[in-house]
């Protein structure tokens, strides 16, 4: 992989980041409200406070400043990794970040596995049965858990398997058994992308050649599409990491709300609320810079697992270094002088000519 590709896609990851910053910026600017007399809790009555405090606060967090300097020291602040203090809480947003991030993250972690069991079992099963009726349900299967409300699957599962059938806790993250239920729901819609994906790529692995040759080896149907087809198919599914990562962390914003669970889409729920412009803008960041990490990954390391690719770079590579070993052969060669192969076929041809 070169290194002109490595900064492109640096750059377009860079600006990523700077849109996702600046979409925050201006849509906390232009929410109702005024995030001071919020973190002070006046109910909007200005009256109800001492002005100097509140001047002084507003000066502390630059809301005193234009929109363009306000923007500006932002942004410059950004550059130099420094996310500010939280309006609300008063700690770093780096260390409001951190606190919050290892149960989202188990979560998040619990969901993906889930979902991607989930999504191969129903891929796999309606490719391998031969009932039109049952491929037809388990391909329907991903559309509806795509369509349900995460939301709404989240009631249903609490009003399930907490309220009627006490198996699960309600809410809370003290035991392992209360993560179960929001990692369900959360996995439901992940499962249902990655099994829509998972299903058209084993559909176009299996009508490859490699399968038929296979297949007439004495492989069968569930040996060969697990060790041959399987393989290749989720190599398209691998390039959806991104996608799949980021939607578990939007998610959880709903997941943990509806749980009331601790983590960080719970505290980017509260920090919007409460117009904590600095909180808000790191978790914004936070998450487009996971986004911007993850695909990266798995843009260099898609060609390394593909073998098309892997052959098709080796061909490029090889082609390149001869183009380049016949460019510097012809600036080696003297002004005027024939090249060897041409002398050679000039005298040839004067010979067949002195015969005939």
């Amino acid at each position: 992989m070169s290194l002109r590709y490595l900064a492109s896609r640096l750059a377009q990851g860079l600006l990523v980041l700077w849109i996702a910053f600046t979409f925050s910026f201006f849509l906390l600017y232009w929410l109702p409200g005024d995030p001071v007399i919020t973190m002070l809790g006046a109910g909007g009555e200005l009256q109800s406070f001492d002005p100097a405090e509140v001047a002084r606060l507003r000066a502390e967090f630059n809301l005193d400043q234009p929109l363009p300097i306000q923007y500006l020291l932002a942004l410059l602040a950004v550059v130099r990794l420094d996310f500010g203090t939280s309006i609300q809480a008063g700690t770093l947003v780096t260390e409001a970040i951190a606190a919050a991030l290892p149960p989202t993250l188990a979560l998040a972690a619990l969901a993906l596995g889930l979902a991607l069991a989930v999504g191969i079992v129903i891929a796999v099963a309606a490719t391998l049965t031969r009932r039109p009726w049952l491929r037809d349900t388990l391909a329907a299967l991903p559309g509806l858990g795509v369509a349900l409300p995460t939301f709404w699957v989240g009631l249903m599962l609490l009003q399930i398997f907490s309220f009627r059938l006490p198996f699960f806790p309600a809410v809370g993250t003290g035991s392992p058994a209360a993560i179960v239920l929001p990692a369900v729901t959360l996995a439901i819609p992940l499962s249902a992308i990655i099994a829509q994906v998972l299903f058209r790529s084993l559909q176009n692995a299996w009508i490859q050649p490699f399968v038929t040759t296979f297949h007439a080896s004495g492989y069968t149907r569930l040996r060969l599409l697990l060790r041959q087809a399987l393989p290749v198919a989720l190599l398209p599914a691998l390039t959806m990491g991104g996608v799949l990562f980021g939607q578990a962390l939007a998610g959880s914003v709903v997941v943990e709300n509806v749980f009331s669970r601790q983590g960080l889409g719970r505290l980017a729920q509260t920090s919007v609320t409460g117009q904590d412009i600095p909180l808000v803008q790191g978790i914004v960041l936070f998450a487009a810079a996971v986004f911007v990490f993850v695909n990266l990954i798995t843009d260099l390391t898609y060609p390394l697992l593909d073998p098309r690719l892997r052959g098709a770079r080796r061909k490029l590579e090889t082609k390149a270094s001869d183009t380049l070993a016949e460019a510097a052969d012809r600036e080696d060669a003297p002004a005027g002088a024939s090249p060897a192969g041409s002398t050679a076929e000039s005298a040839s041809t004067e010979t067949e000519g002195a015969r005939a």
